[in-house]
């Protein structure tokens, strides 16, 4: 994305969605050389906003350890006019939800073997 004519349709777009209300990401990057505009959001409903704008299906969910901190990076990505722009959001996730699950009794019969 070298050429100015290129580089200005990327950040027209973003430009588009702040204009329509969408909260600007906390972090645009434009890749020097290669055609790929990276967006980071803040939240979920964020992510959502502009998955939407751009047309950009779900492409990945990710679950990693961060140095003892559980964190889920959810990425989008769309091909527009040849360039890649990928929506990613990357959250901590809480293990409290984990302990809620409902734990099967190993007495009670599985469904299929009554």
């Amino acid at each position: 994305m070298t050429e100015l004519a290129t580089r200005a349709q990327a950040f027209g777009l973003v430009a588009e969605g702040v204009a329509a209300g969408l909260s600007a990401p906390w972090r645009l990057y434009l890749a020097r050389g290669c055609r790929h505009l990276s967006l980071s959001v803040g939240d979920r409903a964020e992510w959502n906003a502009w998955r939407t704008h751009l047309g950009c299906p779900e492409l990945s969910v990710r679950v990693y350890d961060a140095g003892g901190e559980i964190r889920r990076s959810s990425v989008a990505e769309v091909l527009h006019d040849g360039c890649r722009i990928s929506v990613e959001l990357i959250e901590e996730v809480s293990t409290d939800d984990l302990d809620r699950l409902p734990v099967a009794d190993p007495a009670s019969p599985e469904p299929g073997e009554r």
